[in-house]
């Protein structure tokens, strides 16, 4: 039997490999039986590289003992369809006008086409995933969102309720992929922003973290400087973040949505660009993590 010689360049690698994997041990102590949500969007769903990225971050979550539960958007993908198909995009106040055609293409990409492809990934992987609708078991009940100055952008809902059983049953032993598709209790279906979803989502079932994927750094100070990431804030200054004009724009919902998980008892939410690799393992388990985290 021959073996080959580990120079000692070879050696040093495997060296900082092992010490990864320590500084990784404490955050897997803590975090094993934890929920986390993971909303999935961005870039990132769009990168054939960066989707495998993903879905292997989410597998080896799951193999560590945490219970994450992914929802997706998917707006490019029904903006694509619908340019195929000859309808035109229109956006009020950055929502999607949705008709009775559009909702039908938003259900057909988010609900068939995107959900079943992100199941698909992670089962390739070695993970347990279940391809769920926000109309599945009544998961989301969705209500018509009701826009400023009588606007009417048609299809469009908001959470009004979620029922987390199906969920529940779920979770210690399959990944649940949800799409944001939701209907109202007379059955009438509705497209729901996807942030708003995984943030309802997580007070429902009192996450310890929810993760938002977006094709930013974070919060910074300066859109146009990295350099100026804030690594930490605290739900209440969200607010005056907003005021200064430091969050603007469509981060607004994303903070705000973060801010109502807090006050319901999720445990902390962070906004990650989705299109640095595996962005979800280094902000989970090393020491000093890459976005912007918001507390308590």
């Amino acid at each position: 039997m021959t073996t080959s010689f580990i120079d000692d360049r070879e050696l040093q690698v495997l060296i900082d490999k092992a010490i990864v994997l320590m500084e990784a041990l404490p955050h897997i102590q803590r975090f094993r039986g934890a929920t986390v949500v993971v909303k999935y969007g961005g870039h990132a769903m769009i990168d054939p590289t960066l989707k495998r990225m993903v879905m292997q971050d989410i597998v080896l979550m799951e193999n560590m003992g945490i219970s994450p539960i992914v929802v997706h958007g998917g707006g490019p993908e029904i903006t694509a369809l619908m340019d195929r198909v000859g309808l035109e995009s229109q956006f009020v106040d950055g929502q999607r006008v949705t008709d009775a055609a559009t909702l039908d293409i938003a259900e057909m990409v988010l609900a068939g086409k995107l959900n079943g492809e992100i199941v698909t990934r992670i089962n390739q992987l070695g993970g347990l995933a279940v391809g769920l609708s926000g109309k599945d078991a009544n998961l989301i009940i969705a209500q018509k969102i009701q826009m400023e100055e009588g606007k009417d952008i048609g299809y469009v809902g908001e959470v009004e309720a979620i029922n987390p059983e199906i969920i529940r049953l779920l979770e210690n032993h399959f990944i649940p992929v949800i799409s944001p598709i939701g209907a109202d209790r007379k059955g009438q279906t509705y497209n729901i922003n996807a942030d708003t979803v995984a943030a309802e989502l997580a007070q429902a079932v009192q996450a310890t973290k929810l993760i938002l994927l977006t094709d930013v750094r974070g919060i910074c100070r300066d859109a146009k400087d990295a350099s100026t990431l804030i690594q930490q804030i605290r739900g209440p200054e969200v607010e005056g973040l907003i005021d200064e004009g430091i969050v603007r724009g469509g981060m607004i919902p994303k903070v705000r949505a973060c801010a109502a998980a807090l006050k319901a008892g999720v445990g902390s939410c962070h906004i990650l660009d989705g299109r640095l690799p595996h962005a979800l393992l280094i902000e989970l388990f090393t020491d000093k993590g890459i976005g912007t985290m918001i507390r308590p």
